[in-house]
């Protein structure tokens, strides 16, 4: 496996020698371990490089784990990221504490390196299903979106999150989606009678949606298929803004969207190398030197339409 290959773990301790005795056994498994010694810096480099999974210390200073978790749970781009927490802790509060901030399984110290390593290789196999399946509704094109059934948004795929943020009402008409299917989800007697008529939301008069119900896809998660005929073609407005090629414009796009090289590629069809090689025509085009000046560009031709 080369490195760019490798799984990517980031372990966050405040103690050294806790850091380094994870970082030599889980390199010794041929994963790549990124560490950071608190919360902050565990912030930093996640919004930096994205890990696989993240280890984490619960009671350290300043942001404590949890907090910590919480906030990485907040960023879209790591809400797939399994946390583990690790901790001398064992009462049954801080197993919960952990659970409920965002982790998905709990480590006691001193930690055993077989039992670490095996839960590891679990919830990398388990993040690696969820994100395929997403991506493969990032490639299918698929507008989506999942709620609880409190109406908290849990997750929309980016056509959805793309076409919600070219309006200016965007946050109003995600309030109101979520308030709106809340309502619906509360009437048991609908859903179960088999009623798949579409909601149909117009808030501001700027947008209209239509949400058809698809059915339970986890513990409290329900998710609905969005539809409209108001957008653009995103891709052909790039490629006429900038002079791009096509595939150039969809590289652009994904970007945009805060896709990733590897997931890009994924959805794509293309090879690393190849998506470096588009990347580096679309800085040329856009006279741009990163990929974060090529969003925002991107963002501002989009938000136009």
């Amino acid at each position: 496996m080369t490195d760019s290959q490798r799984d990517i773990v980031l372990v966050v301790d405040d103690s050294p020698e806790t850091l380094g005795f994870l970082t030599q056994a889980l390199e010794n498994s041929g994963i790549t371990v990124l560490v950071a010694t608190n919360g902050t810096s565990a912030l930093s480099i996640a919004d930096r490089i994205t890990p696989d999974i993240i280890l984490m210390d619960a009671i350290m200073p300043g942001l404590s784990g949890f907090e910590t978790c919480e906030r990485i749970k907040a960023k879209a781009n790591l809400q797939h990221v399994p946390i583990i927490f690790m901790t001398g802790l064992s009462e049954t509060e801080h197993v919960v504490h952990a659970l409920e901030s965002g982790g998905v399984d709990f480590l006691t110290k001193p930690i055993n390196i077989d039992e670490l390593q095996a839960r590891v290789r679990v919830h990398l196999a388990n993040a690696r299903s969820v994100q395929s399946a997403r991506i493969a509704l990032d490639a299918a094109g698929r507008h989506l979106i999942a709620v609880s059934s409190k109406g908290t948004l849990l997750w929309t795929t980016p056509q959805t999150h793309q076409l919600l943020s070219t309006t200016a009402s965007g946050d109003a008409l995600l309030t109101e989606i979520g308030d709106k299917l809340a309502e619906w989800l509360e009437s048991d007697a609908a859903r179960q009678s088999g009623q798949t008529e579409p909601l149909t939301l117009s808030p501001g008069g700027e947008l209209s949606v239509q949400l058809q119900f698809l059915g339970s896809v986890g513990t409290d998660e329900y998710l609905f298929r969005l539809t409209t005929t108001d957008h653009p073609n995103q891709g052909e407005v790039l490629r006429q803004h900038f002079g791009l090629t096509a595939r150039e414009a969809d590289v652009l796009l994904w970007i945009s969207k805060g896709k990733a090289n590897r997931d890009i590629g994924e959805i794509l069809g293309l090879s690393p190398r190849t998506v470096n090689k588009h990347l580096e025509q679309i800085y040329q085009k856009l006279g741009v030197e990163n990929r974060a000046s090529a969003a925002v560009r991107a963002a501002h031709v989009l938000h136009q339409f």
